[in-house]
């Protein structure tokens, strides 16, 4: 089962965030092979982390509900919250195997937060710039709760297009890296 984690920093809480970041990779390392996406959310400047996307293949939920709070910056209290949610990756692929590779300053998280009939079930003819793809889920898979992507793109408004804007209650787009240990 794939699962969508993001985790919002709390504000303020760069120091924090900086003294775990050992902790955070030693313990992501343990997922490795489950790993499908990760990295950090980031300020419009791209300076400074403002959250964490972990999409992962675990058994089941109360694997991924122990992945997310398990995590040593959720147990610090570095979160100010966590979004755990079923997943379906549509690219069958990881962010490892996306053509453009980890660098660049344009890409983005684009979450598409549902309501009413599922919308954007099928990944967008140009996938080219995709990440990674699926939509949000209820723990036991069966409700559509929106749509999550990762997406290179030249700025927000373009990743945000990768969605049917009148389709969701909202749309965020937040500027995100790829992550893990640094090569």
């Amino acid at each position: 089962m794939e699962f969508f984690c993001y985790h919002r920093d709390r504000p303020a809480s760069e120091v924090l965030r900086h003294a775990l970041l050992e902790d955070h990779w030693s313990y992501m390392d343990r997922y490795a092979k489950e790993m499908i996406a990760r990295g950090p959310t980031l300020t419009g400047d791209r300076e400074l982390p403002t959250g964490s996307v972990h999409i992962v293949d675990l058994p089941d939920p109360a694997a991924a509900r122990a992945f997310a709070f398990d995590e040593p910056g959720y147990q610090a209290g570095m979160y100010r919250d966590v979004m755990l949610r079923r997943w379906r990756n549509l690219l069958g692929r990881t962010m490892w195997d996306f053509h453009g590779g980890r660098e660049g300053d344009d890409r983005y998280l684009v979450l598409g937060l549902g309501s009413g009939q599922p919308a954007d079930l099928v990944p967008p003819p140009e996938r080219d710039e995709l990440i990674a793809y699926g939509p949000l889920l209820s723990d036991d898979g069966d409700t559509w709760l929106g749509t999550a992507a990762l997406v290179r793109a030249p700025d927000a408004d373009t990743a945000r297009s990768v969605l049917t804007p009148d389709r969701y209650a909202d749309i965020e787009v937040h500027n995100w890296q790829f992550g893990g240990r640094p090569s």
